[in-house]
């Protein structure tokens, strides 16, 4: 049994681009609590890098792996087509899961996945680390505190830049299989954030074009959003800013209040506007902006420091895998308007969409 003196040992299973982030922190004990333990490719040239480089056993079977390393957690870092069939096979060895974003492309699978750590009584999270970054918590608990009144509008923006050199470094990429276009990957953290601050969706309409690179997706889309609560909300979302990453925000109007996260990773606080100014107010501009040097941001850090606290103090996950299904359930729902032309109504299950290799709900 895991005590508080001894650090849980992570595996990682894909060591791809996003891998080399999740390595950084474990690998150079930027997490206290939490080190890296070993690592896993089905490409032996990957896995032994990083291996090598961390210091720690490659291998490129995962079975193999959770038998002969001993682990308390394992991150899923595949392909988002493949977290599924890896979660749930991970999931009988009894340790706990975290999965990157999307957890899953297709609501079937992200229901599998979430049956199979119950069944295995393991945790699973799902990594949504924008809702950790300083000013996103900032603005999360003005909106528990009832500061903005009644909702208005909520807008997320993602001006990324993506050229074709980046889909190019993998098969998968920008496959409707295994990726998904703009909504489903770079944006999914900004639809998580926008459904999580706003509440509840009624309806979505969505346009989306292929502007700038030969893939199977978008990798542009524009999306207006019908809150149950009677507020209106909009996704803009491309990778085809040139010639670099320009934005990826947040902004939240009520009657009472304005604020919006700007920077290229919602990291830096733009407005701060209150009709019932409150004594710290004046230094939120100054104390709730932060520069990190990627798009990545700071809040892998601070989501695996979560993951240590909830292993160790059964403390409540803050996205577990029902939480991380909502925002696929939006996703899936904005392909499907994107398919038919339609507003879609998140009541229903979707039955018509690309995401995951097929149309479901289609014979």
């Amino acid at each position: 049994m895991t005590t508080a003196k001894t650090d849980l040992k992570f595996a990682l299973v894909g060591c791809g681009r996003i891998a080399k982030r999740h390595a950084e922190l474990l690998g150079k004990a930027q997490v206290p609590g939490a080190r890296l333990a070993a690592v896993c490719d089905i490409v032996p040239e990957k896995a032994r890098l990083l291996g090598e480089q961390y210091g720690v056993p490659y291998y490129t079977d995962m079975s193999e792996m959770m038998v002969k390393t001993p682990v308390d957690a394992v991150s899923v870092l595949t392909e988002s087509g493949n977290h599924a069939g890896h979660v749930v096979a991970l999931a009988k060895f009894g340790k706990h899961i975290i999965v990157e974003k999307p957890m899953a492309l297709t609501l079937d699978d992200a229901d599998a996945m979430i049956k199979a750590c119950s069944d295995a009584g393991v945790k699973l999270f799902v990594v949504k680390q924008n809702r950790f970054n300083v000013p996103v918590a900032k603005l999360r608990s003005a909106l528990e505190a009832g500061r903005f009144g009644k909702l208005v509008l909520g807008t997320v923006r993602v001006r990324w830049c993506r050229e074709q050199s980046y889909y190019d470094q993998d098969k998968w990429r920008g496959t409707w299989a295994l990726d998904g276009g703009v909504l489903a990957n770079q944006a999914s953290h900004h639809v998580d954030l926008l459904e999580w601050m706003m509440g509840e969706v009624e309806g979505v309409y969505a346009m989306s074009a292929t502007a700038l690179v030969k893939i199977e997706t978008e990798d542009t889309a524009v999306v207006t959003v019908r809150f149950r609560n009677g507020a209106l909300g909009v996704i803009e979302a491309t990778t085809a800013a040139r010639p670099k990453d320009l934005e990826g925000s947040i902004s939240i109007l009520g009657e009472t209040g304005s604020v919006e996260i700007a920077g290229f990773a919602v990291n830096q606080m733009k407005t701060w506007s209150f009709s019932r100014p409150e004594p710290g107010d004046g230094e939120v501009m100054a104390r709730y902006s932060v520069n990190p040097p990627d798009v990545y941001g700071f809040g892998h850090r601070a989501y695996y420091a979560h993951v240590v606290d909830c292993v160790r103090n059964n403390t409540r996950q803050l996205v577990d895998g029902l939480e991380g299904r909502k925002s696929l359930e939006l996703i899936a729902g904005i392909y499907e308007s994107i398919e038919t032309g339609r507003e879609v109504s998140l009541r229903s299950r979707p039955k018509k969409t690309r995401l995951g290799g097929r149309i479901h709900g289609q014979a």
